[in-house]
């Protein structure tokens, strides 16, 4: 089959084309891999329309949707800042972060449970750029005597593989008896740190914690108990100690 560098067609010429094959059971449609066009605001996705000719040879039809793209849009300004010392609050932060560029909010994280910090928050920055400034002047710095983490959080996922992760989160059973696992590797799932503490103890439930709206793990995450026992000995029996090759820290949440 001959490539396709590039693809003009009418607005509307995707949506006939869609009309055509909900009339015509033998065409098949094939969704190409998006790509970015020279316009950095501008998203093509192809689209490829594949039918049978009058002599059996494949008859190709190409679709080229154009999608606007605002690159100014939260999540390409929203910070990741992880990390960060448990007493820091909400204002600290704010100055931090606003010696590098115009801050629109900041808001650290705590447990709904015992009201502590899960040490690391968010910041929306004005625009992409103070965002950029601000991972460049920030990251690897440190506050309190903690090297900070700070990145831009990742484009949105779609929507099936949010499903799959708002479904994994739904299935998370949380209790005040719990235990934050921090320093964890990056290939570690949910279902990895679940059948860890399971060898020794009875678990509730477990989650690796990820970046919002993404898969990217965010290297930490809780396991729950039903009794106080139960987190005690977890804390004994697990801190420190290996998992998938790296040393983990349990400590209550």
């Amino acid at each position: 089959m001959a490539s396709i560098s590039s693809i003009s067609s009418p607005p509307n010429f995707f949506h006939h084309s869609v009309n055509i094959l909900k009339a015509s059971p033998k065409l098949s449609l094939q969704i190409l891999k998006p790509t970015l066009t020279s316009h950095p605001h501008i998203l093509t996705s192809s689209y490829l329309i594949i039918a049978p000719s009058p002599r059996h040879s494949q008859r190709l039809f190409a679709v080229a949707e154009a999608t606007s793209v605002d690159t100014s849009s939260e999540a390409a300004r929203r910070l990741y800042i992880g990390n960060i010392p448990r007493n820091l609050k909400d204002d600290e932060l704010t100055k931090i972060v606003e010696e590098h560029g115009a801050v629109e909010k900041v808001e650290v994280m705590y447990d709904k449970y015992s009201g502590r910090s899960r040490r690391f928050a968010f910041a929306t920055m004005k625009t992409v750029e103070d965002a950029n400034a601000a991972v460049e002047k920030l990251n690897g710095t440190e506050i309190g005597g903690r090297e900070i983490k700070v990145n831009i959080t990742e484009k949105p996922l779609s929507k099936v593989d949010m499903s799959l992760l708002q479904a994994e989160d739904s299935q998370f059973v949380d209790s005040p008896h719990k235990v934050y696992v921090g320093n964890i590797a990056k290939a570690v799932t949910t279902e990895t740190l679940k059948n860890f503490f399971s060898e020794k103890l009875t678990v509730l439930s477990a989650k690796v914690s990820r970046v919002p709206g993404t898969s990217k793990s965010t290297r930490f995450g809780f396991v729950t108990f039903s009794s106080e026992e139960d987190v005690e000995a977890a804390i004994s029996s697990f801190n420190n100690s290996l998992l998938e090759g790296q040393p983990i820290r349990v400590n209550k949440a």
